[in-house]
Parts: C-alpha cells; structure tokens; sequence
C-alpha cells in the first residue's frame, strides 16, 4: 500500500488548507490493484474522487495512466472559488497532488518550494 498526505495552505504552519488530498494506492505487479483517494477542500464537505479511483484500478500502474485520471477530478468535484484558492487552482492542484503521489513512489524528487515555469 501507497499512502501519501498533501496539503496546500499559504503557510506552512497553523494555516487552512485550501486543498488537502490523501491518496491510498495499492499496486501489485505493477498494477494498481485497489484506489481511495479523498480530498478536502474541494467541496463543502471532504469527499472520495471516485471518477480518479475507477479510472486507475486495474491500470499499470504508470505516469501515462495517472495523467488520463487525472480528468475524472473534475468530473468528482466542483470545487468553489473564496480567498483561499478559485475552484481552477484547486482542480489544478489536486490533478498536480496524484502527480506528485506518483512520482514520490517512483522515487523521483519532488520539490515543491521551488516553482519553474
């Protein structure tokens, strides 16, 4: 099992978080064998991205299949606009946290502090 926490606030510490994903992944041989994936911040109330899971389950496990479920985010979320983060950002955001997920299990370095454009 593959499980990884993610939040993006404005701070570090002691912020809300506009977007918080965790992502519960299992893969056996090299195959995702079973996905719950939830997300705060995405809706009124925190809520599994249904649409993501069913379109990794049964997958290789792979950058290829995470970036096609990647659509399914916006198909289980509609996301709100307040100061914190427009309802674009946030469906950006939670796209980029399963890319994150992946390439962390796949052992690639993921820094987040540094933005490239």
């Amino acid at each position: 099992d593959r499980l990884k926490c993610y939040k993006l606030s404005k701070r570090f510490d002691q912020d809300i978080s506009a977007v918080c994903g965790c992502f519960n992944i299992t893969v056996k041989g090299g195959k995702v064998t079973a996905a719950r994936i939830a997300f705060g911040g995405m809706a009124g109330t925190p809520l599994r991205a249904t649409h993501v899971e069913q379109a990794l389950i049964g997958q290789d496990w792979s950058e290829e299949t995470v970036l096609a479920a990647r659509d399914g985010f916006a198909r289980d979320y509609t996301p709100l606009s307040d100061m914190r983060a427009s309802a674009e950002y946030r469906l950006e955001t939670a796209q980029n946290m399963l890319l994150r997920c992946y390439f962390e299990d796949q052992g690639t370095p993921v820094n987040v502090l540094e933005v490239q454009p």
